[in-house]
């Protein structure tokens, strides 16, 4: 029975997932959104203008009301013209965090 309860504690322990980073989540973040989003989540305006987008900001409460797995999403897949983040099945849940941050 023991040995029973020690190999669940690892399959339990096993399905954790870790953290996210803000920290890191920023990193990410300067490298591939900034430029558009601006470097405090306000849309830059010549971009907006130029790509004839209304970019929303990342601060705002209807952003920040939408769940993590929407925002990963949008993230990871892209939506409209923005592009997806390459490589952002890692770091999509560490940019959220970093978007979490300027929540008001």
């Amino acid at each position: 029975m023991r040995t029973i309860m020690i190999i669940l504690g690892f399959a339990a322990a096993a399905n954790v997932l870790p953290a996210a980073d803000a920290t890191a989540g920023k990193a990410a973040y300067d490298k591939s959104c900034k430029s558009c989003h601006g470097p405090d989540g306000t849309p830059n305006p010549s971009i907006a203008k130029m790509m004839k987008v209304e970019m929303r900001d990342l601060k705002s409460a209807d952003v920040q009301a939408m769940s993590d797995d929407d925002l990963k999403k949008i993230i990871s897949d892209g939506k409209g013209k923005m592009k997806p983040v390459a490589g952002a099945a890692g770091s999509a849940a560490d940019i959220v965090a970093y978007l979490r941050s300027w929540k008001k």
